[in-house]
């Protein structure tokens, strides 16, 4: 364990922020912004709203009886506010669509149930990367472990909730970007399905992918706001548990960090039992070519949302994610039916896997949180390994985090069948 990591301020759950004064919630975010190391504050947050402004509206947010009243929270930097700069983790993007002049449907349905934007957060360049890496703004250091990444692309919003800095924070996962980090940084993590009302007005990498997802420090917390963002969350019929299935680590054949791989292992099997070998097999075949099509489909709708900025903004781009969304314009016609087919056979799958079982459990990282050197190739293929399955399925995901002997941490993926299971609220409360 390093000894000499630096001191967060302790994270404090929903309610003990609910029960703070308006004034006192805001001042203690911006009080919690400014302990912050300044590589941290620089690389995580793009804005931070007025202690005022943000004080007024939580007041106005607690006369309300909702979930999530008086509660501040930070926004990955692909959504609108109105009147201020959607830039996405570059330089330019507001220049070239200009400052949004509404509120994003996710901002404004949080608003409703009585949380209050307290601020912005950087993330990897238009959110195609894993691991939090960012030229322009620095790259995200993990808050306890400054020496690690706290992985992307929702790179600040975890940090930050990480930090103590807010009790919830809105990311988004296209192929990893709220599991991932999730898992580095010790956190419970939560994707929706692509296409809801929360990502389709949100700036796209690749709008059949995306989707919507947040952070929070304690299950307790994840249960109450996957309620209150989803809606009515199911119930266990009965007293009979949700049925559920994991794949152990040796399972993906890639390497994993032997801790990682045990402790992925222990808390799978106290969840659920390994998936009977036909259908792990089933599962796993599935799976053969799920990097290769998710690449290929999510950089060819990339180049498409980019298309009209490559070359007027050429030097403004970081040089490889430009490289990237330009070779999206390089896909066949017969790459892209293959990368169809792909994505067919993995539906298909897990649509056979949950008329048996409730849900299924993988690892969400094979290693914790990684140093700048070893964000390699190889390790975001690894990365991709373990996360694209539920990419390619459109299916939600709850993340769990899972601590390391050597303090660090990796997480469990629970893949479920939707967003409202029964398992969110068995597992939130009391499962594991």
């Amino acid at each position: 364990m390093d000894t000499n990591a630096p001191k967060t301020p302790a994270t404090l759950p929903l309610a003990a922020w609910q029960s703070l004064s308006s004034a006192e919630a805001a001042r203690e975010v911006h009080a919690r912004v400014a302990a912050l190391s300044p590589s941290l504050r620089r690389a995580a947050l793009a804005w931070l709203k007025p202690e005022a402004e943000l004080a007024g509206e939580l007041a106005a947010s607690a006369r309300t009886s909702q979930p999530l009243r008086g509660v501040p929270y930070l926004l990955k930097d692909l959504f609108d506010l109105a009147g201020v700069p959607t830039n996405a983790g570059s330089t330019f993007l507001n220049s070239a669509r200009g400052t949004p002049a509404r509120d994003s449907a996710l901002v404004r349905h949080l608003r409703g149930l009585g949380a209050a934007c307290a601020g912005k957060t950087h993330l990897v360049e238009f959110a195609a990367g894993l691991f939090g890496d960012n030229s322009h703004y620095g790259d995200c250091p993990h808050p306890r472990f400054p020496e690690r990444l706290s992985g992307g692309s929702s790179s600040g919003s975890a940090a930050l909730v990480a930090a103590g800095v807010v009790p919830l924070a809105i990311g988004t996962d296209t192929g990893g970007s709220v599991r991932v980090p999730a898992a580095f940084c010790g956190l419970y993590g939560f994707r929706q399905g692509p296409g809801d009302a929360f990502i389709r007005d949100a700036m796209p990498l690749s709008p059949s992918l995306d989707t919507a997802g947040w952070f929070t420090a304690t299950a307790a917390d994840m249960l109450t706001a996957t309620a209150a963002l989803v809606g009515p969350l199911l119930n266990k019929q009965g007293s009979a548990e949700p049925r559920g299935g994991y794949l152990p680590a040796e399972t993906f054949g890639i390497p994993f960090d032997s801790a990682t791989a045990a402790a992925c292992d222990r808390t799978a099997s106290a969840l659920a039992q390994p998936a009977d070998p036909e259908t792990a097999a089933a599962l796993v075949s599935s799976w053969q070519d799920a990097i290769e099509a998710y690449t290929v489909t999510a950089l060819h709708e990339a180049h498409g949302i980019h298309r009209d900025w490559l070359a007027p903004y050429r030097t403004e781009y970081e040089p490889s994610i430009w490289q990237r969304f330009s070779d999206g314009a390089n896909y066949t016609p017969a790459q892209l039916a293959t990368a169809a087919a792909s994505f067919a056979r993995v539906r298909a799958a897990f649509r056979h896997y949950f008329t048996r079982y409730d849900f299924l459990i993988l690892p969400a990282t094979p290693f914790p949180a990684l140093r700048k050197a070893d964000c390699t190739p190889e390790a975001r293929r690894a990365l991709l390994t373990l996360t694209t399955p539920a990419s390619l399925a459109g299916l939600p995901v709850l993340t769990l985090p899972v601590p390391l002997p050597s303090g660090l941490t990796t997480g469990l993926q629970v893949i479920l069948p939707a967003a409202n299971s029964a398992v969110v609220p068995w597992i939130c409360s009391g499962g594991l």
